[in-house]
């Protein structure tokens, strides 16, 4: 409102001016000061809100121009329409100031009418040609105003799409690094604690036994400190050219069936001939973090004596992954059905944590399906189908 203040002023000062100097004659009698004076503050006092209050502040001018312009006051009436057409063209609309041009148009068309003066023509040719150069003015100012209002919606919304990819990405790191570390550390504490119940029973009656246990925890432990302080290298480090320790993949499902057989709990692993040749590492990854979670599961739930089966095989552009184990499923039907007096047996717990969430990302990652549940006759198991999408 500042600089539209400054504006009024200007023109008030100007009608104010010509008043003074205006030389009095018979045939043109000035109107008394106290008609003039407050007639031509009101004339320019609607352009102080002509942003604020754009159509209210256009027809104040309007109406207030016609006895302005009748008592020959001065120019603030023309030129305060002018800005009028100028202010509803920018800030309302290009309908509404197409309207307000009409009206003031016809307007001083009917002034000119009622009272011309002598050069009649020359006033109406220099009205038009203002109030088109305004409208032209008025034309370029409201396309720049539209292009910068497109320019800063669109980098809102750049910044917002950012923004959300941002948390995006964060989110799927960190859903990464948290499938990772449950990975790592279920399988190497649930092999320990195994191993440590074992030993535990074995100290007096078998040392020897007792010894390969705890050789056995020793070893599963300083691996998972070894892939633990990996992971927070990769975390805490920001150099990409730093060598980074390889992620296992299916090919090391050979020792993964070692020392689950170590811990406790007999494997057979069969993988068809060329099952896994020319996986992609995120789909080998997958495969191997999908058997290491079912068989810690089986570690962990399937009791003593449970035995599991691995079966990695290849069917054209599909790896097909099955766990299977005679462990809850088995034990939980050699309850007698008639022992209605006896002992509840024990409640075995199924997997469905974290682990079974991490197995359903990484299949879900790569397209594919995962199946979990009771096994026909007993027992649980764990089926993946993993699409193989080979670059050709």
């Amino acid at each position: 409102m500042a600089g539209d203040s400054v504006i009024a002023v200007v023109l008030l000062l100007t009608d104010l001016l010509l008043y003074v100097a205006a030389v009095e004659t018979p045939e043109v009698p000035m109107p008394p000061w106290y008609v003039t004076v407050p007639l031509d503050i009101a004339m320019v006092a609607p352009l102080i809100f002509r942003r604020k209050a754009t159509l209210w502040s256009a027809y104040l001018v309007l109406l207030l121009g016609i006895p302005h312009s009748a008592l020959e006051l001065g120019a603030a009436s023309g030129l305060a329409m002018m800005i009028s057409i100028y202010s509803v063209l920018v800030y309302v609309g290009r309908k509404q100031g197409l309207l307000y041009l009409v009206i003031t148009l016809v307007t001083s068309a009917l002034q000119l009418w009622a009272d011309p003066p002598e050069d009649v023509w020359v006033l109406a040719i220099i009205g038009v040609f203002s109030f088109a150069l305004c409208w032209t003015l008025g034309e370029f100012a409201g396309a720049r105003r539209a292009y910068h209002e497109e320019v800063e919606a669109r980098l809102h919304l750049l910044e917002t799409e950012r923004d959300q990819a941002t948390r995006i990405a964060v989110g799927e790191e960190r859903g990464r690094i948290a499938r990772e570390l449950h990975d790592v550390v279920a399988h190497a504490v649930s092999v320990m604690v195994v191993q440590a119940d074992g030993a535990s029973y074995a100290v007096d009656g078998n040392p020897e036994m007792a010894k390969r246990a705890l050789q056995t925890i020793s070893e599963t432990g300083r691996g998972a400190l070894a892939e633990l302080r990996r992971l927070l290298d990769v975390l805490r480090s920001d150099d990409d050219d730093e060598p980074r320790v390889p992620q296992p993949d299916a090919s090391a499902l050979t020792d993964l069936a070692d020392r689950i057989r170590q811990a406790g709990v007999p494997v057979t692993l069969a993988i068809g001939s060329d099952a896994l040749d020319g996986l992609p590492a995120g789909v080998s990854l997958g495969v191997y973090r999908i058997v290491q979670e079912s068989l810690t599961n089986t570690l962990k739930h399937a009791g003593q004596g449970a035995q599991a089966e691995v079966l990695v095989r290849r069917e054209a552009d599909v790896i097909d992954v099955k766990v299977t184990d005679d462990g809850a499923g088995r034990a939980k039907q050699l309850v007698p059905a008639a022992a209605k007096h006896a002992a509840p047996p024990r409640r075995l717990t199924v997997p469905g944590g974290n682990g079974l969430i991490g197995m359903r990302e990484r299949a879900n990652v790569f397209g594919g399906t995962l199946e979990v549940g009771p096994a026909p006759g007993g027992g649980w198991q764990v089926h993946a189908r993993l699409p193989v999408r080979l670059a050709t």
